[in-house]
């Protein structure tokens, strides 16, 4: 579905995606939303969007939806004179959406967009980790810094930071990052904590922190302008729990088998926006300054639990497997692997004995192709 209207509008048609959402038929199968700025100036222009978007589209047609749209936010960006101005996608895909005609006997294709941020300089990871009242929150701790490790990043943990501490450490962070003689060229920060519905983080003083200021200030940092900045969230968003959806096939078949639902109900999404004011709880404002070059990655949809055991997350612990074994991988391609792989499971929560499913969501404002190791 594509939505042209201005600005405003763009902002009310929240309801208008969650109606089409819910349409059974769907269920399982990939929704795309294009929400296009009709405003005087607006960059990009939805004409113009739409056909790049179009022609990369008929040029390569077996590129995902995802490379494409990654290669339109690049050309965005150097139309809009260079500033940080950029479009962003939201996307709880499962698998790779390509929507040219791609035959299977044809020649091996060319991977995706060709340029690469360029991580040559100093990689910098920060870890801030609630583990009290968190079983198995310390097992995803180890998981995620051994791979910051492997992969090169320069890594600062700090466990059971208060509602304060948690923005007093980015601080410091981005201070380091600015500090640094040399180039940087990415920064990882992965945020685990209890959480709230409009996207507050609970320190281990049970204070609240707010997440958009904390990505405010890495998103401000010098040192990280026009680098990727990479946000992984380990925290509930709400208290909802998905039962998740039957496939419009065969639902008969799968009551005799008693099976569980196959789809969390908030599965299959891909939502990119170019002019939308989001709340606080959403990550990277559309067009807003400094908020291109960032992929955000939530362990549960929006209004959603995070599950975690005393085994760890499911979300760090797959994304931690995933990018061990094959870590030259394109990461947005890698972080919709990791969402396949949690769809797929059915988990019990502490205080529920049914089967639930959980979701991602990913929020990308890329405009390069981003792999963890060359």
């Amino acid at each position: 579905m594509v939505l042209v209207a201005a600005p405003r509008q763009l902002r009310q048609s929240q309801q208008l995606l969650l109606e089409l959402s819910r349409c059974k038929a769907l269920w399982g199968r990939p929704k795309v939303f294009l929400l296009l700025s009709s405003a005087p100036g607006a960059v990009p222009e939805p004409g113009a969007f739409l056909a790049s978007l179009g022609e990369l589209c008929g040029h390569r047609p077996h590129w995902s939806l995802l490379q494409l749209l990654t290669e339109v936010f690049s050309r965005t960006a150097e139309e809009s004179a260079g500033s940080a101005y950029c479009p962003v996608l939201r996307s709880s895909l499962r698998g790779a959406l390509c929507l040219g005609k791609v035959e299977p006997w044809g020649p091996k294709p060319e991977p995706g967009p060709s340029a690469q941020y360029d991580l040559s300089g100093a990689r910098a990871a920060l870890l801030l980790a609630v583990t009290q009242d968190r079983p198995g929150a310390q097992h995803d701790v180890e998981a995620l810094g051994g791979l910051c490790q492997t992969l090169g990043f320069e890594t600062t943990l700090r466990t059971d930071p208060t509602a304060q501490a948690f923005q007093e450490e980015m601080a410091q962070f981005r201070k380091r990052l600015d500090a640094h003689r040399g180039p940087v060229s990415c920064a990882l920060v992965a945020l685990m904590a209890h959480g709230g519905p409009q996207g507050q983080l609970l320190g281990a003083d049970g204070q609240e922190g707010h997440l958009e200021m904390l990505v405010q200030e890495l998103s401000h940092c010098r040192a990280l302008r026009g680098r990727p900045k990479i946000f992984l969230l380990q925290a509930c968003r709400g208290g909802h729990r998905d039962a998740g959806v039957e496939p419009a096939a065969f639902p008969w078949f799968r009551r005799w088998l008693r099976a569980p639902p196959a789809t969390p109900s908030q599965a299959d999404v891909l939502h990119v926006c170019t002019d939308v004011q989001g709340s606080s709880s959403r990550g990277p404002t559309p067009g807003s300054p400094n908020q291109a070059d960032v992929l955000m990655v939530y362990a549960a949809a929006e209004g959603c639990v995070a599950y975690r055991d005393e085994k760890g997350s499911d979300f760090i612990q797959m994304l931690v497997e995933v990018l061990r074994a094959d870590p030259k991988a394109d990461l947005l391609e890698q972080m919709t692997e990791v969402n396949r792989q949690v769809c797929e499971l059915d988990v019990l929560g502490p205080d529920c004995d049914e089967r639930r499913k959980a979701c991602l969501e990913i929020r990308s404002s890329l405009r390069h192709r981003l792999c963890l190791q060359v």
